[in-house]
């Protein structure tokens, strides 16, 4: 059956990140060090709560000072948040030659409201191309949780073998293996053309 819908994970797979990059923005503004402060965040359980779209922006930043007796502000705090995110893995031209030869495209993101909207704005060139955003925030779950999957699966209006979908973290991908979704992990822009190349599917 060929497919109809090209599913695509956001960070690491259209655009790279690094938390790293967060923490040590983040070191000038509390007494705790970088490698310290992920350690802090993980035993508040508050980004994934946030990323799942149950802690509000203002009360998330609000809980999160708290937590590393940050002396930063709102603002402040926001664009430290969203600096993680760097270059772009995947070239434009693909993105805009599979959605001209027909191709449903969709983005399936385990993110939050502060990272997207930033977001929205830096890759407005990348994002334009997509007919649909599958946002955790949005959805109220994450990957692997089926019912992401599914989300994108009634948004893509197509069979899952009908999708096909990359994501860099071996976990998601057979997340939407379980639901029949046809997923292969993504490692550079050159093998996933392969992957694409490989199951008849065109962009250029």
């Amino acid at each position: 059956m060929p497919h109809r819908a090209v599913i695509f994970d956001l960070g690491k797979t259209l655009v790279h990140f690094d938390f790293r990059r967060g923490y040590q923005a983040l070191e000038p503004h509390c007494p705790y060090p970088a490698a310290e402060i992920p350690k802090r965040l993980a035993a508040t359980g508050l980004v994934e709560r946030f990323e799942c779209g149950l802690v509000e922006p203002r009360d998330f930043v609000e809980r999160i000072a708290q937590a590393l007796d940050l002396r930063c502000g709102y603002d402040g705090f926001c664009e430290i948040w969203s600096s993680i995110f760097t270059h772009t893995l995947v070239p434009e031209s693909m993105l805009e030659g599979l959605r001209a030869r027909g191709y449903r495209l969709l983005l399936l993101s385990n993110t939050n409201a502060l990272h997207f909207d930033m977001l929205r704005i830096a890759y407005q060139p990348l994002l334009r191309h997509f007919d649909d955003l599958i946002l955790s925030y949005e959805v109220h779950a994450m990957k692997p949780q089926p019912a992401i999957y599914e989300a994108a699966l009634a948004r893509a209006a197509c069979r899952p073998e009908e999708c096909f979908y990359t994501d860099d973290i071996p976990e998601y991908i057979a997340g939407a293996r379980a639901l029949g979704i046809d997923a292969v992990q993504f490692r550079d822009a050159g093998q996933l053309a392969q992957e694409l190349t490989a199951r008849g599917i065109a962009w250029e």
